[in-house]
């Protein structure tokens, strides 16, 4: 099994970041193309915005995943991605909220008040929206810089929003097939799991040093 380099030369560190913005936009090409084409199936607005907010959470997913990976490989530069993934994420959550707005409520914020009045799902998913936007305002190093230590805590928040698009994703599948939510599910209670075992083992070897 093939074990990741701890650090990348300047040159690959580029490439492979150029190669992740490149991937993270393709899927949101192929929707837009599928969309035109008319191949996104009998309800093409719904298939768009479903597949938006589909990929808003495996981005998500992914961004949680690289610290991780990173303590798990040492691979230290894997965490030079997780910006931009978590951007991404971010995007694609604005893509599934903006598709939804435009297409479906006719850009009416009085139709997407009603429809969160009947349907809870939409408030679980606008509720992961507004708590994504203070993350992805201050994900600058100024912000970083400024917010100290309070920048981690502010940034937890990731995980109750990682929660809360699970949950969306469960309200919103209509037929019996829970596949898809219930293996997003699993990948996230074992990103958190191992989150909250590691913070766990840090306080225990803390107290020790103290002791």
């Amino acid at each position: 099994m093939a074990v990741l380099p701890a650090q990348l030369p300047p040159r690959a560190l580029a490439g492979v970041k150029v190669a992740v913005f490149l991937l993270c936009l393709l899927p949101a090409g192929l929707i837009v193309a599928g969309l035109l084409a008319g191949s996104l199936g009998i309800n093409p607005i719904e298939s768009m915005i479903r597949q938006f907010g589909e990929w808003a959470l495996r981005l998500l997913l992914i961004t949680l995943a690289v610290t991780p990976l990173r303590q798990l490989t040492g691979a230290a530069w894997l965490v030079r991605l997780r910006r931009m993934l978590g951007l991404f994420a971010f995007t694609y959550v604005l893509l599934h909220f903006t598709a939804y707005f435009v297409f479906e409520q006719s850009a009416r914020l009085g139709l997407v008040l009603e429809d969160v009045a009947k349907r809870p799902y939409i408030l679980v998913g606008a509720a992961a929206l507004l708590l994504l936007i203070p993350l992805a305002v201050t994900s600058t190093n100024g912000w970083m810089r400024r917010l100290g230590r309070r920048w981690k805590r502010l940034h937890w928040l990731v995980y109750p929003i990682a929660v809360l698009a699970v949950f969306h994703f469960f309200m919103l599948i209509k037929a019996e097939d829970y596949s898809r939510p219930l293996l997003y599910a699993g990948i996230l209670m074992v990103l958190l799991g191992y989150r909250l075992q590691r913070g766990a083992r840090g306080r225990m070897r803390r107290q020790r040093v103290h002791a």
